[in-house]
């Protein structure tokens, strides 16, 4: 068996840290506990979000299930930023750089304090590749516990949830609906605790980090508010004692099938375009070459399956109904679309976590079989083009066709774009350019779900295009392309564009171009300064001095 202290030994054993010693003495610690492995449990819990506001409950049950193994639970917290709340606003620019400060302030935590063991306790996007990033370079026996997702909202008998809230303020804006109604669905679309209810970003990471086999089978869709997430709470505390038994460390579960596994999950639930970002930053924490053509790759050879909001009708609560997320892998691998050799963090393979799973409901409507897809290649489409001469991601569903060709209507940044939108600015044919918004220029490349949402709430959806070297929250849908490369403030072409120029998105030639020579290019570009960082001190402004591009995921510490 393996040394279960290997790294806390320095402080509980080394007869030279007797201060360390007392210290742990002092929070109610044994001498018996100091023969036990030490296992961090970072929680990203705070009472200012529904999707981390129950956090700190589960992170005692975590601890209570190491306790209860012979081990010693110590909880500490970190930071998180609702993506929902700071949408729209100067705060959403803090949002992927979060993801960085988890990552940073786990590792920091757990070396520092010199634990053997992680277990991380999640909830809003960020969350997840964050606290997976810092298992991976710490490299000791990890699991992630994702919070879960919020009930669904109602009013009228219709379905609601945040993205609802957002939508509903681009049918006031057209005149569709009253301040009356308006409010009424502000008011009753999240009911409490979990985290946004569609398969946007945070379900998506959390359905492909399942797939990849660093979360226990049904985390990713058990609801927050569940006796099946408490019972699985004190299971992840269990199962990483077990994994410190074993030495099975976070290297020995992330390779590049489990991230084919990841993306393919991603790609059969519609997921956000954000998993792009997040599992570049997965991949280089753990050292495998995994970039935009592996997307790509994996795109062009799996069907899009699942109706799930926000270009579809069902919610992850929809997908608990039928059998979670363990019964749509089951699906996958008898469909000989997942590699079930991968090793998980139960210890066993996916194919033996699965092999006692029952399978998805007969009738169910949610995931559509192979023999009638929504579409029958994937909706994450990687667009290449002088407009994005490094890269771009697009999430096209089918619903929204696959080409599309208008004049440019110009934005210098969100707030720009969503005034321009809110006072009518914006007409059928247009391609709306977001710019300036990329992890340099923005700083923190912004998601543009406020614009987008105003963009379908008016009814425009089909009529318009948006690009922009932003990203886009996981519900947004429409006929979107974002984390243009290179972004404006590094000099990219779509800082060159100007109103009325015409430009293509075809997303069957996998292009996105503007109709201009060459020549015309460089002349604008000759003409071109690079304006001044919108911040010149604080986090924003180290994030903009580290950030690589969007193509590579957006890491800093390289």
């Amino acid at each position: 068996m393996e040394e279960l202290n290997k790294y806390s030994k320095a402080v509980t054993q080394d007869p030279t840290q007797p201060a360390a010693q007392a210290m742990l003495h002092a929070i109610g610690l044994t001498d018996d506990d100091f023969k036990k492995p030490l296992v961090g449990v970072a929680s990203t819990g705070y009472e200012g979000n529904p999707c981390n506001m129950h956090l700190n409950g589960l992170a005692e049950h975590v601890k209570k299930g190491i306790n209860d193994s012979k081990g010693v639970g110590l909880i500490f917290n970190t930071i998180g930023v609702s993506d929902g709340i700071s949408m729209g606003t100067p705060g959403m620019r803090y949002s992927l750089p979060s993801r960085d400060i988890i990552a940073d302030s786990m590792e920091t935590v757990v070396q520092g304090m010199s634990y053997d063991g992680l277990v991380t306790v999640v909830g809003c996007d960020k969350n997840m590749p964050g606290a997976l990033i810092a298992m991976l370079r710490l490299n000791r026996p990890s699991v992630m516990v994702y919070g879960g997702t919020i009930a669904s909202g109602c009013l009228n008998d219709k379905k609601l949830d945040v993205v609802s809230a957002f939508e509903a303020w681009g049918e006031k804006v057209a005149g569709k609906i009253d301040e009356a109604q308006f409010k009424k669905v502000i008011q009753n679309a999240c009911p409490g605790a979990g985290a946004c209810g569609g398969m946007y970003t945070a379900n998506t990471m959390a359905s492909a980090i399942e797939a990849m086999g660093m979360a226990l089978p049904y985390n990713s869709s058990n609801p927050a508010i569940s006796q099946e997430k408490v019972n699985e709470c004190e299971e992840a505390g269990k199962a990483t004692m077990n994994l410190l038994k074993l030495g099975i460390k976070p290297s020995d579960i992330v390779s590049k099938k489990s991230l084919e596994n990841a993306i393919t999950m991603v790609t059969i639930l519609g997921g956000s375009t954000n998993a792009v970002l997040h599992f570049l930053a997965i991949a280089d924490a753990a050292g495998i070459a995994f970039t935009l053509s592996d997307f790509q790759r994996i795109s062009d050879t799996t069907p899009f399956l699942a109706d799930l909001k926000p270009s579809g009708q069902f919610l992850m609560e929809d997908v608990h109904e039928i059998g979670g997320v363990p019964a749509v892998m089951k699906f996958l691998l008898e469909k000989g679309m997942l590699h079930g050799d991968c090793l998980t963090v139960t210890g066993k393979t996916i194919e033996e976590n699965l092999s006692t799973i029952p399978s998805m409901k007969q009738g169910q409507k949610v995931v559509k079989d192979l023999s009638d897809p929504i579409k029958a290649s994937g909706h994450i489409t990687i667009l290449y083009g002088n407009l994005a001469t490094e890269g771009s991601v697009a999430k096209i569903t089918g619903k929204e066709g696959l080409l599309f060709k208008g004049k440019a209507k110009v934005f210098d940044g969100e707030f720009e774009a969503n005034d321009g939108i809110k006072s009518g600015k914006i007409e059928k044919g247009d391609v709306v350019v977001i710019r300036y918004e990329g992890p340099k220029g923005g700083p923190g490349m912004p998601e543009m779900l406020k614009p987008t949402a105003a963009i379908m709430g008016a009814g425009l959806g089909k009529d318009v295009a948006l690009i922009t070297d932003g990203r886009f929250s996981g519900g947004t849908h429409g006929f979107v392309v974002g984390h243009i490369t290179p972004e404006a403030q590094n000099g990219g072409n779509i800082a060159l564009i100007e109103d009325g120029d015409i430009i293509t998105i075809d997303a069957s030639k996998n292009t996105i171009e503007v109709e201009l020579s060459d020549e015309e290019l460089s002349q604008r570009k000759a003409q071109w300064t690079p304006p001044k960082l919108k911040v010149q001190n604080g986090s924003l402004y180290k994030y903009a001095k580290l950030v690589s591009s969007a193509s590579s995921g957006c890491v800093t510490d390289k």
